[in-house]
């Protein structure tokens, strides 16, 4: 609102309360465009910034393996799932994490585990990683018994919450589908997959983003589509990552390396399956970054 008397301060920012009346020239009337006030800081941004990965150990990642579920919730088993758990395991060990795996819990064994990561002193960690595979149902993630709420899971790792890893990167993973459409290719192709086990799908949806800095949310899949997985090999995405870390982990900044996984996972298509309306589809994963600066995985010396 304009201050009283027309003058106004200088570096004074001022808040919109009427629209400006248009002024009269001649016979037309033109509108007049006003610009918002500009706080311009003497801050200098370097673009090069990076996390912080000199700390004494590398962090802690959690991995939340779900292949099998009470009756009641109506899911399938997640055949395959097992060598997912085994490659991120191995890829994250590799990347100097200390690496926790844990096999069908229940809603209470989960939040119990998380409640107590979030409660640890991180301040001799560069991040945090927490891993599910699962089935997923709006914003939720599937436990053995009931299904959580991420956005709870996320908040426990907030700064306010958890004040030892204020201002480190917090890395969350979902394998889990986020709605019930298949990705058609674009052009079709005769490419025939020739491994002998079938693709499934994870069933769900999932999209949720926490509030804050320094989180960034990976999906295997874009809001909307089926997240394949092989019943045998494991995921489309799982696998993907976990060959792109292998090549990749300690050398590509990790928003970078994401992208080229969505890059190798989009080459992909179903090639056998039980529905035979699959058969040709795609998938796409995404992320969301709130990061706030590059993020290696340099091994520590």
């Amino acid at each position: 609102m304009a201050s009283p008397g027309g003058a106004v301060p200088p570096g004074t920012t001022e808040t919109d309360s009427e629209a400006a009346a248009p002024v009269r020239t001649g016979p037309a009337l033109l509108d007049v465009a006003e610009t918002d006030a500009i706080r311009h800081s003497s801050v200098q941004l370097d673009p090069a910034v990076e996390y912080s990965m000199s700390n004494k150990t590398r962090g802690l990642a959690l991995i939340f393996n779900q292949e099998h579920f009470f009756w009641k919730l109506a899911l399938p088993s997640r055949s395959g799932t097992a060598a997912d758990r085994i490659n991120l395991v191995r890829r994250f060990r590799e990347l100097q994490f200390d690496v926790r795996a844990y096999d069908d819990l229940t809603e209470k064994d989960i939040r119990r585990i998380i409640t107590d990561a979030a409660n640890e002193d991180h301040s001799n960690a560069d991040c945090f990683v927490c891993v599910f595979l699962s089935h997923g149902e709006n914003d939720h993630i599937y436990a053995k018994d009931e299904k959580i709420p991420i956005q709870e899971v996320t908040a426990l790792f907030k700064g306010n919450k958890c004040r030892s890893l204020a201002g480190k990167p917090k890395i969350f993973i979902l394998q889990a589908c986020r709605g019930e459409k298949h990705d058609d290719p674009v052009t079709p192709m005769d490419v025939v997959d020739t491994k002998t086990n079938e693709v499934e799908v994870d069933a769900g949806v999932v999209y949720t983003l926490p509030s804050g800095a320094d989180f960034i949310m990976c999906y295997s899949v874009a809001e909307g589509y089926y997240s394949h997985r092989e019943t045998v090999n494991g995921s489309w995405y799982i696998q993907d990552l976990c060959e792109v870390l292998k090549e990749y982990g300690t050398t590509l900044e990790f928003t970078e390396l994401l992208t080229l996984v969505n890059r190798v996972v989009s080459r992909r298509s179903v090639g056998q399956c039980r529905d035979p309306k699959a058969i040709g589809k795609k998938q796409v994963p995404c992320f969301a970054s709130m990061l706030t600066k590059k993020l290696y995985f340099r091994p520590k010396k």
